[in-house]
């Protein structure tokens, strides 16, 4: 049934004048675009990615006009087995270049690789033995047959007309050899998605995964590569062309070299670009759910790649945005996760997006190309995720677990949104999510631990380091106390206990952190006791907080996120635990901490932290003093 219509098909078109089909081929054209939003978006970001420096316009139309070509190209081939060779010739034209390869091969046989890519009218090259004046080479074009059968073969058939041969690529592969030894042609489609069989490279600064097949012929025959390509004249008019491809002869460096060249060509002739497919998955291959967070394939040649294009690392190209948590703490528990993202993939160009409060400790930690502040709540909120669309994320890591955050992410159209999902939740706006299984006890495990899982559960493949920042060296002076703590007052150790540990320490300086908020509370514990305590609570932005941190011997420190903050800037610290969990939101680095729970309470947390004396603590400070060596 399919080759009968394909055939009924072929004939009308071939019959039809040829403005009513240029007609039909633009109004198609423009409704694939504009009714298929999917390979709209997939066109449009492709080319966002390639051409960044592009105006948004300018990659509209190279988008609509590849829409419109692709169309084109698939009515002639249908329509070419009706068309006569009188028809065919005035369609289709060689270039010198290919006339002089043609000559070339007679004069001097040599074992040579076509490589083709997919531009608008990449079948007419089935034609060129009836457009070259000289008898046409042995030439054999590898092919991807259809599933079937009877159409497969109708199709063979017509693109076998004029001589050429095709060779199935499941049981042509044998043939394709032996004309290669007879010194011979064998063409290949090369800029196709080669899934996880092909070879990692680089096409527009992307990785993507390459068919090494060309490559392989090369080097095992010592055959030339030459690239024949299509040039657009107009509708239904078409010029062969053919350029030699320079290689150093190995697999990866011809594989590597197919792609350099179509990216010289494409960024080069905006008429070629349009003429390209845009609205396929060429980058797909390593954005498989499972394994997104890492690049893998059966061949590596990105050291290859790099190495012909100048570079030591890969160029930032999977866009990956991460959705940063609300609160400081987690912010900071989150960086050791962020810093074994960038190992596994190198390749991603991260976007951060947190509270514009953070914004500039995000900064120093070198962890992100581009950091976004979340916007003010109010009317535009959620416009500014849907504006976001235009920056075409690929993939978006979900931190948050709130309808909120989800709201965010589907709005900003990226296709693959990350998030994990606890027993008896609900998140349908998240399309990929990582189910922490039912016996997973959250009471027993580091909230790290549970992000690292949702984490490994999509491909990261690098190991989580937990070093500190390295304190810059200086002198340390006094002991930091942070006594506040913003979203819960359950976790605050009593004022009073806080006075008597500064008066049993008559000859120490101390430092008291905090937010404005925090100020009552360090007003009172400061009280009376003159310069040697320094209440800067309210008073230090976030990178001033930082730099009076480092210069701690040691802090101690309520269960708060100036405690998580410390512990990544290497502060030597004891933290204050009562009601909450130090087993699942304790410090992460590996900095020196010591944990201290009220008399008799659970390690995992649950008793009044007024219970913990100011005479416990004094004895874990000095013993502290004396293990980690503080220095006085």
């Amino acid at each position: 049934m399919l080759k009968l219509l394909l055939q009924a098909l072929g004939w009308i078109l071939a019959h039809a004048p040829e403005p009513l089909l240029h007609g039909l081929s633009a109004v198609l054209g423009e409704l694939i675009y504009w009714t298929v939003p999917r390979r709209r978006r997939l066109a449009l970001a492709n080319l966002d990615h390639a051409f960044p420096g592009r105006s948004p316009a300018w990659r509209r139309r190279t988008a609509r006009a590849s829409s419109r070509r692709l169309v084109e190209t698939g009515l002639l081939s249908l329509a070419t087995p009706y068309l006569g060779e009188r028809r065919l010739r005035l369609i289709i034209q060689a270039a010198p270049g290919l006339v002089d390869l043609v000559n070339r091969a007679h004069q001097a046989p040599r074992a040579t690789v076509l490589i083709t890519p997919h531009m608008a009218y990449w079948e007419a090259q089935t034609c060129m033995p009836l457009v070259l004046p000289a008898p046409f080479p042995e030439m054999g074009v590898i092919y991807r047959p259809l599933d079937n059968a009877a159409a497969d073969s109708w199709i063979k058939r017509a693109r076998e007309r004029f001589g050429m041969r095709l060779l199935s690529r499941k049981e042509g592969f044998a043939e394709s050899l032996k004309i290669l030894r007879r010194q011979g042609i064998i063409g290949i489609l090369f800029d196709q998605n080669a899934g996880l069989q092909g070879a990692l490279t680089t096409l527009f600064g992307r990785v993507c995964s390459t068919s090494e097949l060309p490559g392989l012929l090369v080097e095992k025959f010592s055959a030339q590569m030459v690239v024949l390509y299509p040039r657009r004249l107009g509708f239904w008019r078409v010029e062969l062309h053919l350029e030699p491809v320079a290689h150093d002869g190995t697999v990866a460096g011809a594989t590597v070299a197919g792609n350099r060249w179509l990216e010289t060509k494409l960024g080069g002739e905006d008429d070629l670009c349009a003429s390209w497919l845009w609205a396929h998955d060429r980058w797909r291959n390593q954005d498989i759910p499972a394994k997104r967070l890492r690049l893998e394939a059966k061949r590596d040649f990105l050291a290859a790649d790099l190495q012909a294009r100048g570079l030591t690392a890969l160029p930032p190209g999977t866009r990956v945005f991460i959705r940063l948590p609300n609160w400081l703490g987690d912010v900071v528990m989150a960086l050791p996760l962020l810093r074994a993202l960038r190992v596994s993939r190198p390749d991603a160009e991260i976007t951060l997006l947190a509270r514009p409060q953070f914004l500039p400790l995000l900064e120093t930690w070198n962890v992100a190309d581009r950091l976004q502040p979340l916007p003010p709540r109010g009317p535009g909120y959620f416009l500014h995720f849907w504006r976001l669309r235009r920056a075409y994320p690929d993939v978006w890591l979900l931190f948050t677990n709130s309808l909120r955050g989800d709201l965010e992410a589907w709005l900003t159209g990226c296709r693959q949104r990350f998030g994990l999902l606890r027993p008896g939740k609900f998140r349908p706006l998240v399309s990929h999510a990582y189910r922490v299984p039912a016996d997973f006890d959250e009471r027993t495990h580091h909230q790290l631990v549970l992000w690292e899982n949702f984490f490994r559960h999509f491909g990261l493949n690098a190991p989580v380091d937990r070093t500190p920042q390295v304190s810059p060296p200086g002198q340390k002076s006094g002991i930091g106390l942070i006594a506040g703590s913003e979203n819960n007052p359950a976790k605050r150790w009593p004022v009073a206990h806080w006075r008597a540990l500064v008066e049993a320490r008559p000859d120490e300086r101390f430092v008291l952190f905090g937010t404005a908020n925090d100020a009552p509370i360090t007003q009172a514990i400061a009280a009376g006791f003159g310069s040697r305590v320094e209440d800067l609570a309210g008073r230090t932005t976030l990178p001033d907080y930082c730099a009076r941190l480092r210069t701690c011997r040691a802090l101690i420190t309520n269960d708060t996120g100036g405690m998580h903050l410390a512990n990544a800037l290497g502060v030597p610290l004891i933290a204050l635990f009562g009601p909450t969990n130090p087993i699942r939101t304790g410090p992460v680095f590996s900095s020196p901490v010591t944990i201290l729970q009220p008399p008799g309470c659970d390690a995992s947390g649950g008793a009044a932290l007024a219970d913990l004396s100011p005479a416990a603590v004094l004895g874990a400070l000095a013993n502290f003093e004396r293990t980690a060596a503080l220095p006085t």
